[in-house]
């Protein structure tokens, strides 16, 4: 089993994006992660249904996240982090594939680790197995009590590439899931959600650039993303330098 459960943004800035996302996607509240101080960032973790939206920040030089900022001319994708169930198999998959873990911890509810980008591409990928598998530790205290009144899931991520077919091989492999070509790009579907993997054209390179929600009350969007002088094109808009699109559920 493996889903995807969580999505982190990077920021120069963090209060304005919490508060156009707030805005956006009808939120009440949220929980900053002190644990991220360890990484030299402050965060925002938002409840969306049973998935998580997260937006860090650089607090001092010399990070990851801020190096990435540099590298990709702004905001932008940053982490994609997926719940599985059997975390020593993926963690044998990774050494089989020589993708090394740059980060780990091991608690009682939580055994989780996260990949170097280079190895698998394009982000920085965590594998986290929750016990139980209904709790998400990074969204703090209290999570089910928050409320996206705009939005009821993330859905789906897209993830660019220069090599778009080659960065879905290695993904492939990383979720072991299989990777289909579908329109103008590859779709790797998981237990709930799915990692789209499309073509860079916009000349930032290899990162996260999209994050899927479903829509639980259009108008409200609109009207906020309005209020806020931002471009609604196709049920896509761009907030902290990804593409936010919203997607009618039957």
């Amino acid at each position: 089993m493996i889903k995807l459960k969580q999505i982190a943004l990077v920021a120069a800035e963090l209060d304005p994006i919490r508060e156009q996302l707030f805005r956006l996607l009808g939120l009440d509240s949220d929980f900053a992660d002190p644990g991220v101080a360890e990484f030299g960032l402050h965060n925002t973790v938002m409840a969306i249904g049973d998935t998580f939206l997260e937006v860090v920040s650089p607090m001092e030089d010399g990070t990851t996240a801020g190096r990435l900022l540099a590298r990709r001319g702004g905001d932008g994708g940053y982490m994609v982090i997926s719940l599985v169930d059997n975390i020593e198999e993926t963690r044998q998959r990774m050494e089989r594939m020589g993708i090394r873990r740059i980060w780990e911890i091991d608690r009682p509810e939580v055994t989780a680790f996260h990949v170097h980008p280079k190895d698998i591409g394009a982000a920085i990928v965590s594998f986290d197995e929750m016990r139980p598998a209904t709790e998400w530790q990074w969204a703090g205290p209290g999570w089910r009590e928050r409320r996206a009144e705009n939005v009821s899931a993330i859905s789906a991520v897209e993830v660019q590439a220069r090599d778009p077919e080659e960065l879905a091989n290695r993904w492939s492999r990383a979720f072991d899931r299989p990777a289909a070509l579908i329109g103008d790009g590859f779709v790797m579907k998981l237990d709930e959600g799915e990692v789209r993997i499309l073509e860079a054209t916009d000349g930032r390179g290899d990162g996260v650039s999209g994050v899927q929600f479903d829509i639980a009350d259009r108008p409200a969007i609109e009207q906020a993303a309005l209020d806020l002088g931002l471009g609604w094109q196709n049920g896509r808009l761009n907030v902290c330098g990804t593409q936010l699109i919203f997607r009618e559920v039957p």
